[in-house]
């Protein structure tokens, strides 16, 4: 991933990371909160003893706490620094905090009590680990932090019944394929972003091609058709590289990834000589990849019979229309038209033009092919394929 797509990801999960810094300010003041009621009892509720055996310390630890939680608060909020080193050390931290109470706590008290660090402050770790690193790593961090608390407390045999370990092992897993589902929206917008731009470029290119590379090789080739030598061989050439320049455009129309469905009206646009009169919506009509390979192949295969066939000076009209629940492309001429019986005549001589690559095509796809033609008024099939 470049550095564009990393930043953009990285301001996708800004959000989370902001809000867990509200989080970790409410736990801090829950944490200072309850080293004022630990160190200002006189003794530990129901134990007869003191709750500290070294109050000024768990007073810098305190601090310590308070100074970190600044610190890391503003680093994930405004994005000063790189985030996993800043996690593995609220690792290291959080751990060192949860110890610290086997220092200054007295066994009497923290056999029965949690430790140090209040577990509200412990889960701020397991947030930032889920966000960073995802579900399956905030669960073990969760999990892990229960267990270490429970046997610096001395309280393993309760590890079945304390509520700590279900409530870290939860914040860890939500938290983190929340943060997953975000970044995969954000990858699946920015491809999307990427494909529009790029289809864009090419719909653009290929205009600029069609209305003056193409243009200049067709008309080379009609101009030269008539003439002999190397004035013919010319035109053949211009002729071969319009056909090659058509079908590259037709073959870039489609956007990158997208193997299901292909803008029918751009492939039509590039494929299309400049002489044939095309009439298309706005907006995409989109088809899946096979149906418009076998629609273009059938377009292709009518304007070939109607310059072979249509007689001089015929012209070609392409109409494509979607009617939301089918599309329909209708490949007309004014030519002289089909005499009554020559198709059946050329499907019975082993000419299948008709038949197979019109008809044959369109049936492939689950469309139905219409002919409508008559001596004289010329020729116009209409293509019908429903979506």
């Amino acid at each position: 991933m470049d550095s564009i797509a990393v930043g953009r990801e990285s301001n996708a999960m800004l959000p989370f990371w902001r809000g867990a810094q509200v989080f970790r300010f409410a736990s801090v003041v829950y944490a200072v909160g309850a080293q004022f009621v630990s160190v200002n009892a006189e003794t530990a509720k129901g134990s007869g003893v003191a709750a500290y055996s070294h109050p000024t310390i768990s007073w810098a630890l305190i601090a310590l706490l308070v100074i970190w939680s600044g610190v890391a608060g503003l680093v994930y909020a405004f994005e000063l620094a790189p985030k996993p080193p800043m996690v593995i050390a609220e690792i290291v931290i959080t751990a060192a905090l949860i110890a610290s109470t086997l220092w200054v706590v007295r066994p009497e008290y923290y056999h029965h009590h949690q430790s140090l660090p209040s577990t509200f402050w412990v889960t701020n770790a397991v947030v930032s680990i889920a966000l960073l690193w995802g579900p399956i790593a905030g669960g073990v961090a969760g999990v892990s932090f229960s267990v270490f608390s429970l046997v610096v407390e001395d309280q393993m045999k309760n590890f079945l019944t304390d509520a700590t370990t279900p409530i870290l092992l939860t914040v860890g897993v939500t938290l983190g394929i929340g943060a997953r589902i975000v970044s995969r929206a954000q990858r699946q917008f920015e491809l999307a972003v990427r494909m529009q731009a790029a289809t864009q470029e090419r719909e653009r290119l290929a205009r600029e091609v069609h209305d003056g590379v193409l243009q200049v090789l067709a008309l080379m080739r009609r101009r030269g058709a008539d003439g002999h030598g190397d004035t013919a061989e010319l035109a053949a050439l211009a002729g071969e590289q319009e056909r090659a320049l058509r079908s590259l455009l037709s073959q870039q129309a489609q956007a990158p990834g997208a193997d299901r469905a292909t803008d029918l009206r751009s492939r039509l646009q590039a494929d299309l000589p400049p002489e044939v009169a095309f009439s298309a919506p706005a907006d995409a009509v989109e088809l899946p990849e096979s149906a418009v390979t076998e629609l273009l192949a059938v377009v292709r295969t009518a304007l070939d019979n109607t310059a072979r066939h249509a007689g001089p000076g015929a012209r070609s009209f392409v109409l494509l229309e979607d009617l939301g629940d089918e599309v329909v492309l209708t490949v007309r001429d004014d030519g002289v038209g089909i005499p009554d019986g020559r198709l059946a005549e050329a499907e019975a001589q082993g000419r299948m033009g008709v038949s197979k690559s019109i008809r044959g095509r369109v049936e492939s796809i689950g469309g139905t092919a219409h002919l409508d033609t008559a001596p004289n008024l010329g020729t116009e099939w209409e293509l019908h394929v429903r979506r």
